[in-house]
Formats: structure tokens, sequence, C-alpha cells
């Protein structure tokens, strides 16, 4: 494996292991004479194909604690736009990728191999990847660490414990430099954490537990992704995609559902409505169930947060199309139909009337979502901007966590310290979800503020809009170095991603993010 230097991309014979680092002026897709995107009139329509199902993942072999699979990331051609076909990245041959489901204290162990094209079809750049188990308690090694990469004609074996509680994740690319295009190509898929503990809520399972993977994209004018960027402001596609289908459409019963939403744009933040304008209730954020349900007719969601949500169709009438809406923040580019996600279509048939409930408790007794805030408590203050025509976080990018041979470190935290983490934003325009890496937070307040009620559960990402002021607290618990960056990944790209070392107080030395190389692969077996 090779560590991808400063502003570097790695060319040469990668299947033989040899590199050379060539420098690349701007990372990403910013360029001039871009083809054209596609006419609105050629999009697809909203509401002509039916939710996709998502294939869950096959281990290849299973023990008695731990399950192994193997994945391969592959060019694939798929047909989004009617009469059109894109070529895609994906794992197994798919977008969204395959979903892995676990159990809570069950280890998995996953093999990634690089089977993609030596370069990207239209930017260039080498195909690197690296897989970060976002919301995931990994160990460094298996964070998906940006300058941990996996070249082409390589694989790596990621090893996950699942100790954290039950939880709602996703998979998904984190190469240095070139997150945003591999995940804009398909390089995402999600994972499930469950408990069977939580039976006992009686929350709705089986088929009406359903994952929806939303995300946005845009298409030139010959039906191949447009991932031109004219400035480092972010990317925002005209098509919204759930589970890799276009505004799709799903028939339910008159019962409630339990959806998993991941937002998984690029930049596009959303603001989730129902078309009725009738109430939903919020059960679980990022990192797991909340202490109790809110409820609320709109909910901020932005990249990388995960939310499950409860929508109780029983009060619609057969035939009625309730649509999940989408209202804009300022800060994004809007199109014709980027105001709406999918559809539900009411029917009238029978239905299982077993794990219908949500009750009004869930898990009160989940540490960082009830923790009190100590006496004294240490506040570190990270500043995000704009310099240069980058991006910052205390004015430093991940450019410099590289020339410091990655020893840089924004924080360093105890091993069992509790800590308020202030993320303060001057800008009066530019957003950013902030996403840390390897630690639960709750959200505390905003502007001195309380948070959303929807806000109030354990999480992993924040988002911090213009002149706001967040306050988190984390209890830090696995030693090592994690990254913490803006999710909107042409922020990330252009470089906004520092670290920080949470250290063992005994002075037993963490894992390194190196410490498990990619390997040239061979036709190697689990």
């Amino acid at each position: 494996m090779v560590a991808v230097s400063r502003r570097g991309f790695i060319l040469g014979a990668v299947a033989a292991g040899a590199a050379a680092a060539v420098p690349l002026a701007v990372p990403g897709a910013v360029r001039s004479g871009s083809p054209e995107p596609m006419p609105a009139a050629r999009l697809p329509k909203p509401f002509q194909r039916t939710l996709p199902v998502v294939p869950d993942a096959v281990p290849v072999v299973r023990t008695p604690n731990t399950d192994y699979y193997v994945f391969r990331m592959r060019a694939l051609d798929a047909e989004i736009v009617p009469g059109f076909r894109t070529s895609l990245w994906g794992y197994d041959g798919m977008v969204p990728g395959p979903t892995i489901r676990t159990t809570r204290g069950r280890k998995v162990v996953a093999r990634f191999i690089n089977e993609l094209p030596g370069f990207h079809p239209s930017l260039g750049y080498a195909s690197y990847t690296s897989v970060h188990l976002h919301g995931g308690m990994s160990k460094p090694q298996y964070d998906g660490y940006a300058s941990d990469v996996v070249q082409p004609a390589q694989f790596k074996d990621y090893r996950w414990d699942n100790d954290e509680c039950s939880r709602s994740l996703w998979y998904h690319d984190h190469a240095v430099h070139h997150t945003w295009t591999n995940v804009a190509m398909g390089l995402a898929g999600r994972y499930f954490i469950s408990d069977p503990d939580d039976a006992k809520f009686r929350l709705p399972t089986g088929q009406y537990d359903v994952s929806l993977h939303i995300s946005d994209t845009m298409f030139q004018a010959d039906g191949q992704l447009y991932l031109a960027i004219d400035d480092t402001k972010g990317f925002w596609g005209d098509v919204v995609t759930v589970n890799g289908a276009p505004w799709p459409v799903m028939r339910v019963q008159r019962r409630k559902y339990r959806f998993r939403l991941v937002n998984g744009c690029v930049a596009r933040s959303m603001v989730l409505r129902l078309s009725t304008g009738d109430a939903f209730q919020v059960i679980a954020t990022d990192a797991g169930l909340m202490p109790a349900p809110a409820t609320t007719t709109r909910m901020r969601f932005h990249n990388g947060e995960r939310y499950d949500i409860v929508i109780d169709f029983a009060k619609y009438p057969p035939g009625t199309r309730v649509v999940l809406r989408n209202n804009s923040f300022d800060y994004n580019d809007d199109y014709t139909h980027t105001d709406k996600v999918m559809a539900f279509d009411v029917t009238g048939d029978e239905f299982d009337p077993t794990d219908n409930q949500v009750p009004g408790e869930l898990r009160p007794e989940y540490g960082v979502a009830t923790l009190p805030v100590p006496k004294n408590v240490k506040v570190r203050r990270f500043r995000t901007e704009r310099q240069g025509g980058e991006w910052t976080v205390n004015g430093s990018t991940w450019n410099d966590v590289i020339d410091s041979n990655y020893q840089l470190v924004a924080a360093t935290p105890m091993v069992g310290d509790v800590e308020m983490w202030e993320f303060h934003n001057s800008s009066g325009g530019w957003t950013h979800p902030m996403h840390v890496h390897g630690v639960d937070g709750r959200l505390v307040s905003r502007n001195g503020a309380a948070p959303f009620a929807y806000e109030r559960g354990p999480k992993d990402t924040y988002f911090v809009a213009g002149n706001e002021t967040l306050r988190v607290l984390m209890k830090f618990e696995h030693a090592g170095k994690y990254m913490i960056h803006c999710h909107n990944g042409v922020h990330e790209d252009h470089d906004m991603m520092v670290q920080y070392e949470t250290v063992d107080p005994s002075g037993v030395a963490a894992d390194d993010p190196f410490d498990a190389r990619a390997t040239d692969y061979t036709g190697q077996e689990l």
C-alpha cells in the first residue's frame, strides 16, 4: 500500500505495486470546457419507477462469531435516464452496494477488492479507494483513513467488531481528494447493526422496516454522469434518487412503517416533509435509538446524517398518494423536481398488525444521549472557514496533515474523557455538516438554544449553518487517530479535513491508521 502524497495521486504499474506520485493542481473535477448537462425534458419523470429493494450481502463464510464477506469494486452500466446507459462504479456491481446486516457483538470481516479501471473514465485520476464505515466505532486501521488507499488490483480486509448499540450506518468511499467523485460514481451502501433487545419496543420490522438511500446526481447530454463543478462550493444534482432509482414510488399498507434514511448526497441538504402536512415520528438519529421519539412535520436532513422515521399510513384511505417532499436551503442549487424525493401509494391490502407501535420511551439509558455536562468541562473550539480558495478547520487542511507525516492533530483527548466540542461557522452563507469519526456525541445547543427535538439522540454528524455555533458533548472511548471533516464532499476534497488523536492514559500505544495495508490481489481467499 502507498499512502497518497501531498496533492498527489498514484500512477504507474499498480498491478505490480509500483507507483509514482504526480501532482494534481486541484482535486476533484473543477474544469473548463465541460460537456453540456442533459436537457430537463430528457430527464426521468417523477414517480414512474418502483422503489428498488437493495439486496442484502451474503457472507461467503460464517463462523460462530464472525461473518466474512467479499466485495468487488467494479465499473457497471445502468439505465437511470430512460434510453441511456450510464457508467457507474459499484460494490459488487450494484448502486447502492449490497446491504450488510449484523447483530451487536457479531464481528464482520469484509474484503474489498479494487477491480475498477486504472483511471476515472472522464476525469482521469487514478481509481484508488478507501472504505469508511460511517458511524461505526472502527479501529483506526479499519476506519477508512483517507490516505490509507487501495489501488486498482489491490484489496484490503476491513474488520469491524460491532460492539456499539443498534444503529443505521452506511459505508462509502473516503479516498483522499477524490471522495466526492467516487461516491457520486456509486461507491456507497447501507450497514445495519441490530440488537435482539430492541424487539421489546415492537417497532415495525420485516417488510415494514425499509432502507431509503437518498442521493442526487446530474447527467450529461449523452447520459454519462455530469461531474464538473464551477467552484468548490458543492455539487447539486437535478435528479433525486432513492435506492438508485429516480423519484420512485412505493406501495404501502395502512399501518406504520419504519424508514431508515441516509442523506448520501454529495452536498445537498434537505428539509423533509409529507405532502399532506401530517406529522411523522423520529425514533433514531445517526448513532442509534433516541431516548424518546420526537414528533415533527419537518426535518432538516444533511449530508451523511441518518434518521429513522415512522410514518403511519393508517389514516389515509386506499388510493391516497403521499409524497415525501424536500424544502431546500438557500445554499443549495435547486431544479424543477428537486422539491420531491419519492411517493407512497396507500393500498387497501391486508397487513400484519404485529410490531406496529412506537413506545413513548426508547433508549433513556443510552450514555451519550443523556450524559450530564460535567462541571468545568473542557471545551475545544473548531473554526470552519474558507481561506485561499480552500476550506479549512482552524486554518488547517488535510494537506497539512500529510505534510506533517500524519502527526498533526487538532485535539488530544484521553480515553474516558468527556469534552465539549464547539463548531463555529462565521460565514453568512456557507454551511458545513461536520462529521467526527470514532466517537458518538450529543448536540447540546445551537447558538445557545436547544437543538430541534428530533436531533436529541446520539449523533456523529452536526450541521453548522452560516453564523452558527454548535456545542457537542462527547465521551472518548477508542484510542487512535480519527478524522474530522465537512461531509459536503466537495468541501472535504478541497480540503476541509483534519484529525484528532484519543490517547490511552496508561501509555499503551494505539493502533496506527496504516497498520493494515492493502495487498496486491492475486486471487487470495479469505
